[in-house]
């Protein structure tokens, strides 16, 4: 392992990237009831899955304080959650309706929310010591499932691979080791309202990458 000096948690009051400070400011002025911070992985702690996102929506995950919790990507992915038997209880788009993970867990590679969902490289390596150490923090973790390039990249760098050998794309899967233990790593376009409205994912796509982590953990 690494021992990486941060926390699996980034503080709710971040400052390590000054853009995504002012936005987080800037929605606060106008939402002040809202999470309005580094948004929490959510989970079990000891899953044998991490799914990992690219960051919190503004009407999401930054309204909810929950990864994934109140926008459409979340309707998809906790409902293929649910099917794969990864989850007790309802989803209901809001962090008090009782959901729990059961072992897994949902973080994202950048934990502030971004300006039109786009961070930039600057805060994306900012955040991945938070990635990593969320990751080394499991002691059950098998599979890591990445929705979109950003988070596959991230995450394959976090491992200290490199990303020619490891090229994203829709179910991609490599088996990597990383501080002495091996895991599976598995891509996914992400489970965006745009590409599913587009079609390029269907729920059928986004099942059969799921499939794969469940075929793996068992």
């Amino acid at each position: 392992m690494t021992n990486t000096p941060y926390p699996p948690e980034a503080p709710k009051d971040c400052a390590l990237c000054p853009r995504l400070v002012e936005y987080r400011h800037a929605v606060a002025v106008k939402e002040p009831t809202w999470f309005n911070g580094a948004v929490p992985s959510f989970g079990d702690e000891a899953a044998e899955l991490l799914v990992i996102g690219l960051a919190p929506g503004v009407t999401g995950a930054n309204r909810t304080g929950r990864p994934f919790t109140g926008d459409w990507a979340g309707d998809l992915l906790y409902a293929t959650i649910d099917k794969f038997g990864f989850s007790k209880g309802t989803y209901a788009a809001d962090p008090g309706d009782g959901l729990a993970l059961t072992g897994a867990m949902i973080t994202n590679a950048v934990r502030c929310v971004p300006p039109e969902n786009k961070p930039v490289g600057a805060e994306i390596n900012a955040c991945r010591p938070f990635l990593l150490s969320r990751i080394e923090a499991l002691p059950k973790l098998k599979v890591m499932l990445c929705l979109g390039k950003i988070s596959h990249d991230s995450t394959v760098r976090a491992l200290g691979l490199k990303l020619k050998d490891h090229p994203f794309g829709h179910g991609t899967r490599y088996e990597v080791s990383f501080g002495g233990r091996d895991y599976l790593l598995v891509s996914s376009y992400h489970c965006s309202r745009y590409n599913t409205n587009t079609g390029r994912l269907t729920a059928e796509m986004f099942e059969d990458v799921f499939a794969m982590a469940r075929d793996a953990i068992g």
